[in-house]
């Protein structure tokens, strides 16, 4: 089963979108900690700004590079549940990271971290336009708005729950990560729902004779991928500054202004 054969739901179903923005909220937030704990670890473990390089390295990667394998898959073989295993992977880090004895550990969390994020995009951007009613634009909104309200909140709540306390406290957004889990699943459900119904349109159509044309040949696969192109290279240019500004600026802060860790975070 492809996008081409997805049901087509004739109305907006706002319940499904503002809980996929809530997952995407929960999703950027659990992300956003990583970094915002950079000041903490390093001093931790006595890391150089190298390692800290290569902390971002793999969880950039882990978070990013796997996304078009998992997309490419599902496209093909959807798993309605596939968004609450991505959290349960991110759940799994959390937990991981918040005891991390060393270096390598530390490495190993954030990649499960980040793995969690890659299996989650896809299939949640899928159920935001599926949920649209034809609203795509709208129902992305929503969908954004989630993800970047969690990247915003997650270094506060970090400020306030971790810097203070230390490394152990991680285990207090495994919550977030649990709470997660049970409001995909339920969104699980009715993603399973509209695939089944996807599928018995799709017999209609076989039994009437009439052909499903998939949308990439009604594009034109050269057209499709010059635009994918584009956007892989404004997409790749913006998170080059950004992922620099997000793991390091706060160390330019501390050292610049004098601004303790948890000061720094509130920036």
């Amino acid at each position: 089963m492809d996008a081409s054969t997805h049901p087509k739901v004739k109305r907006t179903v706002y319940n499904i979108l503002f809980a996929i923005s809530f997952g995407h909220f929960i999703n950027d937030l659990l992300q956003s900690v990583i970094p915002s704990i950079y000041p903490m670890i390093k001093e931790s473990f006595d890391l150089t700004f190298t390692e800290i390089g290569l902390i971002t390295l793999v969880f950039q990667l882990s978070a990013s590079i796997l996304q078009p394998f998992v997309g490419r898959y599902t496209d093909r073989r959807p798993n309605p549940f596939s968004l609450a295993i991505g959290m349960g992977l991110s759940l799994c880090g959390l937990a991981a990271l918040s005891l991390a004895p060393s270096f390598p550990f530390v490495l190993l969390s954030v990649g499960l971290i980040g793995m969690g994020s890659s299996v989650f995009h896809p299939e949640a951007s899928r159920v935001a336009q599926l949920a649209s009613g034809g609203r795509k634009g709208l129902a992305q909104s929503i969908f954004q708005v989630g993800g970047n309200a969690g990247s915003a909140v997650g270094p506060l709540l970090a400020a306030l729950i971790i810097v203070p306390h230390g490394q152990r406290h991680i285990q207090w957004f495994c919550l977030f990560a649990l709470l997660g889990i049970l409001l995909l699943s339920v969104v699980g459900k009715w993603y399973k729902g509209a695939i089944d119904e996807g599928l018995r349109q799709k017999r209609l159509k076989k039994v009437a004779g009439e052909a499903v044309v998939p949308s990439s040949k009604m594009l034109g696969k050269s057209k499709i991928m010059r635009s994918i192109v584009i956007l892989l290279v404004l997409i790749f240019s913006k998170y080059i500054y950004m992922t620099s500004m997000t793991s390091y600026f706060t160390f330019y802060l501390i050292g610049k202004f004098g601004l303790g860790v948890q000061e720094s975070q509130w920036t």
